[in-house]
């Protein structure tokens, strides 16, 4: 079908050129592309416009974040596929095609993409691309098993209409508006699922501080989304299958397990420093060895190289510390009643596809 592709855009000018001219080159037969341009001050919009590529359409607005950009982007859009794209991220070639192809039964109202790290250099880049492709993706494969998606990426997705508006359209109630969207087309009764090959290509954060910032915003929105749906817990029918798998799922690894993770590793190094060296050292080898094991076989689900693997026990000692943190932090944000404003990231638009 033909299908409205909607950009959000905000200060996007060292990556949007990449992003729209690799939406331009896609291979689907019919396909608009609205950026909105959320009051940049930046040239973006100057430079949609001097693009001047078939398809494109500008729309300006002044700032009022990306929720309130993709909502205006789909008022605006022709179609009844909307396929959402961040502007630093770049389709492959045949991505839209295959995104929206489970589209085709009824029954499916969103469908979440693959999402994958473009700029992997240096030692950040690779734990991010690591997570991803072993921790976003493989649970979304589980997930999609167990028919109960919740978060469909902004980076890469593609909603029905007729869901997209059942579930009230795009909200500014949370700071993880694609989670809180996709829990909300799950409770009107429609199936999200995940669609492996239609691959994007994002820009991770490439600073410890841009990554806190990033992480901070998704734990305190999640913990939003998590909120706001709480009725799905006993909420019966449509709702019934997020209320029991979904947002247990998510309290259980989002949230239970990275408060208690510190624990252990105190209780680790307690036994490290009071004659337990070797049965700790022990079981972290062995948890280890089950950590590359389980990244291995993500990494190959994906069809990507092992070469990063060597990177994964430096990953678990300091940047797993990091994430836990973020948690924490964002858990006290909820419990504290603070407001967490959104965090503008800086882009270098280093993004690379591979052939």
């Amino acid at each position: 079908p033909p299908v409205s592709v909607l950009v959000p855009a905000y200060n996007e000018i060292v990556g949007i050129e990449q992003a729209l001219r690799s939406l331009s080159a896609s291979t689907h037969p019919e396909v608009e592309i609205v950026v909105v341009d959320d009051g940049s001050t930046d040239g973006t919009g100057e430079l949609v416009e001097a693009l001047a590529l078939p398809g494109v359409r500008l729309v300006r607005q002044p700032n009022g974040g990306k929720a309130v950009a993709l909502r205006t982007a789909a008022q605006v859009a022709s179609h009844d596929i909307l396929v959402m794209l961040d502007g630093d991220t770049v389709f492959e070639p045949d991505t839209i095609s295959k995104l929206v192809q489970p589209l085709r039964d009824p029954r499916v109202g969103a469908v979440s993409g693959n999402t994958k790290v473009g700029n992997r250099s240096g030692l950040l880049g690779r734990w991010q691309h690591l997570e991803y492709v072993s921790g976003f993706n493989l649970d979304r494969r589980l997930l999609d098993l167990m028919r109960c998606i919740t978060t469909v990426p902004g980076a890469a997705g593609a909603f029905r209409r007729q869901a997209y508006d059942a579930a009230g359209g795009m909200s500014t109630d949370t700071l993880a508006e694609d989670t809180d969207l996709t829990m909300a087309i799950l409770r009107a009764g429609y199936e999200v699922v995940h669609e492996e090959r239609a691959r994007a290509w994002t820009e991770a954060p490439s600073s410890v501080g841009d990554l806190w910032k990033q992480r901070y915003r998704w734990g305190y929105g999640t913990l939003q989304s998590v909120w706001k749906h709480r009725g799905a817990v006993v909420q019966g029918g449509a709702g019934r299958r997020l209320g029991l798998v979904g947002i247990p799922y998510m309290v259980a690894f989002q949230v239970v397990l990275p408060l208690v993770a510190p624990v252990i590793d105190v209780f680790a190094i307690h036994g490290l420093l009071t004659g337990s060296a070797t049965r700790v050292t022990v079981l972290w080898l062995a948890y280890a060895g089950i950590g590359v094991a389980s990244a291995g076989y993500a990494l190959r689900l994906d069809a990507e190289s092992l070469k990063p693997l060597w990177s994964l026990p430096l990953q678990q000692l300091f940047y797993r510390q990091l994430i836990y943190l973020v948690v924490i932090q964002s858990v006290y944000s909820a419990l504290a009643g603070l407001h967490l404003p959104w965090h503008k990231l800086e882009r270098t638009g280093d993004v690379l596809v591979p052939a």
